[in-house]
């Protein structure tokens, strides 16, 4: 952050009285900037033991499969985050069963949280964002395609737990890749 937002004034990178971290501060108005982590909202979203997946028609990770997840937007619930990227990513209309997984990315400052989810028909067709969706059942997960190591997370917490019988929550904090 170069300039303030409130004024346009240029920032400075400084501790503010009563706070324990570098903020960039406006010295002309006196606004203090919180830049903080990006959510990132998704769903493992089933039919018939089978998960729907994305093939990503963005960058980072073009051509490589996701879970329908993306950032969430201000005024939302992080369900309606989930409810709104599985329709915008994979045309898909879903029922919401729980949050199923929190992955704190601390050295990209985000937070990926997916939930549970039911299809609620088999109807679906990619989005703005994705090149192809598709069904996968357990034994045809294009493991080395994904795109991202919180959705392998995930998908690898979520199958364990579907072949126990029973979810429970799971909670991951990445570290940064070698060489970052």
């Amino acid at each position: 952050m170069n300039y303030c937002s409130h004024c346009g004034g240029p920032v400075e990178l400084k501790i503010p009285p009563g706070d324990t971290l570098p903020r960039h501060v406006c010295p002309r108005c006196g606004e203090i900037h919180y830049l903080n982590p990006k959510l990132v909202i998704g769903c493992v979203a089933e039919w018939e033991n089978s998960i729907l997946l994305c093939k990503r028609a963005i960058e980072p990770r073009y051509g490589r499969w996701t879970l329908p997840a993306g950032f969430m937007e201000n005024g939302e619930s992080t369900t309606d985050a989930a409810l709104r990227e599985t329709l915008e990513e994979a045309g898909a209309r879903i029922a919401i069963d729980g949050l199923f997984s929190l992955i704190n990315i601390p050295h990209i400052n985000q937070v990926h949280l997916f939930y549970r989810g039911r299809l609620l028909d088999p109807d679906f067709a990619s989005g703005i964002e994705s090149l192809e969706t598709a069904l996968f059942v357990e034994a045809d997960l294009p493991w080395s395609e994904l795109a991202f190591r919180s959705v392998t997370l995930c998908l690898e917490a979520y199958l364990a737990d579907r072949r126990a019988g029973r979810f429970g929550f799971h909670e991951h904090t990445l570290p940064p890749p070698a060489g970052y």
